[in-house]
């Protein structure tokens, strides 16, 4: 029998990051990988390291009509669509007293409305190809308390959740996949997080000593290469089977139990 074809694979928020990880990951794997994100010039480099016919595109979540271009050029190009995985995420650091209008307006229009308006591009060619959808959440949006001053972040994942949930009614054609990660910096250069980019150095130290010293934070860090070969498992299951949901969570370090005891 001949060999299958490769999966067609479209990472969003693939610039930097947990993105660029899984996208190079899963082209490591076999994968043809479209990265898509607003910074070109980074997806180039990607697609270029990455290989195996990768594919850079140009997309704003925040606009639907970009959505819809960005998803009809990636099944051109490849001549359809088997997978999504949506890795965009920003975060604010601040308690909720703080958090502004339009800081609630940028979370939501890129961790939840986001992640509708590429769905809605790409359902058409998913639900051709009995594809999968994957969106990385967080363990604090269903698994944990919120930690303090990420209260709003943490709001805006359980939504991305229940959404992920709502698009697998209307689409059962299509299996959708929430994947609750815990923390994870990803790998070196241009695959290292850049979530926690604009917050101040001075109150994201404070705060990382708070999390550490009250249980929120427990030193343990899921590394990069297990959730590809996560997110690769989900892809794997094809059209027979799904992964509703899914947590990859760090184990505690050694680390945080000295620092209890001092």
């Amino acid at each position: 029998m001949p060999d299958a074809p490769p999966p067609r694979v479209a990472v969003v928020g693939a610039s930097a990051g947990l993105g660029r990880c899984i996208g190079m990951g899963l082209a490591k794997r076999g994968a043809r990988v479209a990265f898509l994100a607003r910074r070109h010039d980074r997806l180039v480099n990607a697609a270029k390291a990455a290989g195996n016919g990768a594919a850079a595109v140009a997309c704003d979540v925040t606009d639907s009509d970009a959505c819809q271009r960005a998803m009809a050029e990636v099944a051109e190009d490849f001549g359809g669509l088997d997978a999504l995985v949506y890795t965009t995420g920003v975060g604010v650091l601040a308690p909720l007293t703080d958090v502004t209008a339009e800081q609630w307006e940028k979370l939501f229009a890129t961790n939840v409305t986001g992640a509708s308006l590429i769905t809605a591009a790409a359902a058409p060619h998913l639900a051709a190809a009995s594809g999968s959808a994957v969106y990385l959440s967080s363990l604090s949006a269903s698994y944990s308390a919120p930690w303090p001053l990420l209260g709003a972040y943490a709001v805006s994942k359980a939504a991305l959740d229940k959404l992920v949930e709502a698009w697998r009614i209307e689409h059962p054609n299509i299996g959708f996949t929430r994947l609750a990660v815990g923390d994870c910096f990803g790998g070196e250069g241009d695959s290292q997080t850049e979530f926690n980019k604009t917050w101040d150095p001075e109150a994201m130290e404070n705060a990382i000593r708070y999390w550490m010293e009250h249980g929120y934070m427990r030193g343990g860090l899921v590394e990069a290469e297990h959730l590809v070969e996560t997110v690769h498992s989900v892809l794997a299951c094809g059209n027979s089977s799904f992964i509703p949901y899914l947590t990859l969570a760090p184990r505690p370090s050694g680390a945080v139990a000295e620092l209890r005891q001092g």
